[in-house]
């Protein structure tokens, strides 16, 4: 089983992203369920979703406290928020930052790190602060579990009112291409 923890603000889509994801990874013919998580529910509060997969069924619909790899749409919200509680050794982080790896607090427990510029970015495509599909697009880059194919095709078949078509595969797509990866050596002390 691969677990996600999606982390953003209200409004910037982190919900729909989970469930992108989802609908993405069972196109690939994997299962996958996408799990909302509803706090305060107001635009601009902290807000968290998940997102499971797996070659088998997937039965538990739980809160996921041990994830595989977080994906951080809002650069601000680890102010607020823990975002790396939990996350397995090895994991991967998905992060929405125009800010170098050199200068990122991170726990040892991250081992892979996909940074995307995706504020600058949605500014550029939206005018506003979308950066769901880009940072699905990060995640694809950066851990390889779904294809950028699939995503696309999931976007194709979704209804989005507030920005069109063209600027979600635009999004995705620079997202993708935009995605610095950076695999983090730790040394092991015996």
């Amino acid at each position: 089983m691969y677990e996600v923890r999606i982390h953003g603000r209200g409004g910037q889509g982190a919900v729909l992203a989970a469930e992108l994801l989802a609908t993405a990874l069972v196109i690939e013919g994997k299962y996958a369920v996408s799990i909302p998580s509803f706090g305060f529910e107001r635009r601009g509060a902290p807000v968290v979703s998940f997102m499971r997969c797996s070659d088998r069924e997937i039965r538990q619909l739980t809160n996921i406290y041990t994830p595989d790899c977080i994906i951080c749409v809002d650069p601000t919200v680890a102010n607020s928020v823990d975002i790396f509680a939990g996350l397995k050794p090895g994991g991967a982080l998905v992060q929405a930052t125009s800010r170098p790896l050199e200068e990122l607090h991170l726990p040892a427990t991250v081992g892979t790190v996909g940074l995307c510029d995706a504020v600058r970015i949605a500014n550029e495509i939206f005018g506003r602060l979308i950066t769901n599909t880009l940072m699905l697009g990060a995640f694809a880059r950066t851990t390889g579990v779904v294809s950028l194919e699939a995503l696309k095709q999931v976007i194709e078949e979704s209804d989005f009112r507030d920005a069109g078509l063209k600027q979600n595969l635009t999004a995705l797509e620079r997202g993708y291409t935009e995605t610095v990866v950076h695999t983090i050596e730790r040394s092991v002390t015996a």
